[in-house]
This record gives C-alpha cells, structure tokens and sequence, in this order.
C-alpha cells in the first residue's frame, strides 16, 4: 500500500517588505486537482489585490483560512498531495526506517534548501516559472491533525488568525508560547543547528538571532520557516520576544479583558472589533512617519478659477471629452514646479542634504473602496495635457479595480490632491513621505466674488499646500503658491507651455 507525498505551500514573501497578506477568496477547493503556477486564491497586500500560484501540481487535500483571515509570511496555506511521488509503506516498521534514513532526509532537505530557485519559485502571477520536475524535500505524512491535510512533521504549525474564531489545539507536534517564550528569550551558548547557508543568511537579513529561535527540523535545526515565524513575531506584532504570551500564560493576542465584543469600554457596549487591513495598516505607517519626522507648514489661497473652467469646456474636441480638471490643474502645478524645484525634491536618509532632481514623479491621491492609494505617473513634466488625462483615468481605474501593482505606488516626488471630488473645500493634508510637498485642491463652485468693485457670481477653489519647512521657508512655499494660482486664473498666458 502507497500513499501520496503531502506537501504544505506556505504564504511566500511577496516582496515590498510585506509580511502579511489578507485572505480575499479561494479559486480551488479541498479534492480539486491543481497545475504547478495555477492561481490557487487572491490575497489582499498592503498594495493591491493579487492572484496567488501555487509552486506545486496535485490534489488540494485542505486549505488554511478562511476569506477576511490574515495570513502571515511562512504560514501554511494550501496542502497539496503529489500523486506521482510515494511515500514510504504504511507498516509497523516505518517509523523505525524513517529514523534509520533521518540522516539521508535531512541532507535531501539541504540540498533542497541549496536548490531554492529552482523549481516553481513563482511569488505572483507572471513571473514565469517552470514545472519542477518531482524533487525536493520528501516529508513524512502524519496521522494526526486536519483529516483531509494533515502538515507534514518538519513543517511549522500556522499562526493563530487573530480574526478568526479559535481552534481546538492540535496534537502536540509544536512547541507551546511558553516553550517560545523561555527558548527565545534566553539567548543559548554554544553553536546553533543552522545547516543551510539560506537559512542563516536569511536569518541575517531579517535582523533574527537565529540562538533565540526554537528549531523545529530534524535533528533540532533552524529552517527557514522557523526564521519566517520569529520575523512574524518580532516584526509584525510588534512585540518583543519576552511578550509572547501574557503573566497568566494566555497568548498576547487573545483579550485580557471584558474590551471585546461584547464587553463594554467607558459605559458603551462593544459592537464589533475589525483588524486593520493591510493597506489600512501600510496607510498607517507611512502617515505616522510623515507626522513624527517632518516639520511640516501649511499655505493656503482662494483661487479665481472662472476663465480656466470655461475654457475647459472649449477645449473638448469634435465628439470627444475636454480634459480633466485633475489633468489641467496637474499642467500647471508642473509648470510651477520647474521654476520651484526645491518642492519636488527629497531629504537624504540622514536629513542632512537636499536631492534635486530633472523632472517630477507625480503621486496623484486616489480615494479607493480598499483604502487610500498614490499611483505615480513617472516623468510627468514631460505630458501634455491631454497625456496627464490618459493616465489619470487610467491611474484612477486601476487602483479602484484593486489590481494596481505594488510599482506603480512608488517613487513620487510630489503629489497631487483633488479632495474637491468628495465635496470638501480643504484639508489638512500629511505629506506623503518621502514627498516634501503636497497639494490639495478644493470644490470649485459659484460664490460671491468682488470684481471691478462689484460683487458678481464666480467660481472660486481653495489650494492648500502642505510642505517640510526643512526644505524650505514659507516664502518660497508662498511663492510657488502665487505662480500656481495665476496660472489657474489667466491660463491662457501659458499656452505655449500646456500642449
């Protein structure tokens, strides 16, 4: 009798430092037979929604999570049986082979280790990869566990999904918090079990002390899903390694008191606890930067934008559509931006000099059913008016469609605001680190006007230019200001410059 070799694909690190990615949908299901590199869920990353492939052919025998969990890099994911590779005969006498081959195992998981590029290797769809050919790391199946996927024994066990109702705790074939809490917090004398060279490297990389790690490899080795895990616990918890469980032995993450659902908080009632997202969570992290490192200024006009609203109407061609608004205020917040390069410029890492570039990266705020994004349309001084359009809507499709690559969120060395589309007439916005400026533009409606000494109907915006006084003072800030507002007032007097 044969049985199939079982192998768990684990969340790989999807790249841009993320750590973690929200489970959106399943596109298989448990008994499915799948290809190497078919699209097996979509996961949600701090930067768009992206189809996750699987590095193995076979039948799917269980799937880890459920859609809205949280799954962390190096958890499993999906458990695949290979039908072409056997396993070892199902006898009295297997276990006692195992432990007579344990040596040949580990050194197969060595070179497997050594051979990490080859095979599948596929992060997101469209890397191009190649059908690995059956080799690799053999496990060994076990009989307790999920009845239709049980992990294979060198394999981690998952994290707890923090959103996600508890599980009765498995057979005991992992270490417990207090076993985490009392190894890692001890830093261990003498040499540390680490065969591959990846592994340690990776360990490295990741800023882990591979002695504070408890191994979970044959023969009490360090393997790369053990250096994964206590990344996850170091980095994406927040955590240090001595608070991974409570004083009463509970696990951190659980709730310590009646602040849940519910319970009640100040006299009201608990309705709901929802964990942040992990565009919420990126979105967080970048704005608290921007808050906590720079000294930022505000300036701020009311802008006659009549003319350039009724010219707008005149440029849309035979049968076509006049440009944006977006994409003329963009024109023309470029055109200042040449005479003002300070504004479009960058700090060094060390704040200790300014970077001066030849042209402008332009991050456009884009409001999204997933959260707020800033795709960047590279080069823009270098479009006319009608090429900023073209990318505008095509920016602002994408990112709403939630399939805007994490490239494209980068990179900006000046961004644009056009809050006036959700009906406000200014914001206090935060700079959009590393930026050193951004622009908001508000509603542009009628109000009363004075004109020739007579008050007349006109249509009037309010810009609010956010900027890092390190970079610069408010008179260049004010200036720039200027020269932006009377462009939108005589925008004729810049059309050689518009295209």
């Amino acid at each position: 009798m044969t049985t199939a070799t079982t192998r768990v694909f684990r969340l790989p690190d999807l790249g841009e430092g993320l750590t973690e990615a929200g489970l959106v949908q399943w596109l298989v299901q448990v008994g499915d037979t799948i290809r190497t590199d078919q699209p097996i869920a979509e996961v949600e990353t701090a930067k768009s929604v992206v189809e996750l492939p699987s590095p193995y052919a076979g039948v799917v025998l269980a799937l880890h999570g459920e859609p809205g969990d949280t799954i962390d890099v190096g958890a499993p994911v999906l458990e695949v049986a290979d039908p072409d590779a056997v396993a070892a005969p199902a006898d009295p006498a297997a276990p006692a082979a195992e432990a007579a081959t344990g040596g040949d195992v580990e050194k197969e998981a060595y070179r497997a280790e050594e051979r990490a590029g080859s095979g599948s290797g596929n992060v997101l769809i469209g890397y191009g990869t190649t059908e690995r050919a059956g080799s690799g790391r053999r496990r060994a199946r076990r009989t307790a566990g999920r009845p239709l996927g049980p992990l294979s024994e060198d394999a981690a066990p998952p994290r707890p999904r923090r959103n996600a109702a508890p599980e009765e705790p498995p057979a005991p074939t992992s270490p417990s918090p207090d076993r985490f809490l009392s190894e890692r917090s001890e830093t261990k004398d003498g040499p540390v079990a680490v065969r591959s060279p990846l592994v340690r490297r990776l360990a490295r990389d990741l800023g882990v002390d591979v002695r504070r790690i408890s191994p979970t490899g044959s023969d009490g080795a360090v393997t790369r899903a053990d250096v994964l895990r206590a990344a996850v616990d170091q980095a994406v918890d927040g955590m240090s390694l001595h608070t991974l469980t409570s004083p009463g032995g509970a696990p951190a993450s659980a709730p310590r008191t009646a602040e849940s659902v519910g319970g009640t908080v100040d006299g009201l009632a608990v309705t709901s606890r929802a964990r942040m997202s992990p565009l919420r969570k990126a979105v967080s992290a970048k704005l608290t930067r921007s808050r906590s490192e720079i000294p930022e200024a505000t300036v701020w006009v009311d802008v006659d934008v009549t003319e350039l609203w009724n010219l707008r109407a005149a440029m849309a061609p035979e049968g076509g559509r006049a440009p944006s608004v977006t994409a003329l205020v963009a024109r023309f917040v470029l055109i200042a931006l040449a005479e003002h390069p300070l504004l479009a410029s960058r700090l060094s890492d060390d704040a200790g000099e300014i970077l001066s570039f030849d042209g402008v990266n332009l991050g456009v705020a884009a409001d999204t059913e997933r959260g707020l994004m800033v795709p960047v349309i590279p080069r823009a001084h270098e479009l006319s008016v009608d090429e900023l359009d073209a990318a505008l809507r095509e920016l602002a499709a994408t990112a709403r469609a939630g399939s805007m690559p994490p490239e494209r969120l980068r990179g900006s060395t000046f961004t644009l605001n056009n809050y006036g589309g959700l009906g406000v007439d200014g914001s206090a916005a935060i700079i959009n680190h590393p930026d050193v400026a951004i622009l908001g533009i508000g509603r542009m409606i009628e109000r009363p006007w004075v004109v020739d000494g007579a008050i007349v109907a006109r249509r009037i915006a309010q810009l609010s230019l956010v900027f890092d006084h390190r970079v610069c003072d408010g008179g260049y800030a004010a200036s720039f200001l200027r020269r932006v507002m009377e462009l939108l007032e005589h925008p004729a007097r810049a059309f050689g410059r518009v295209r």
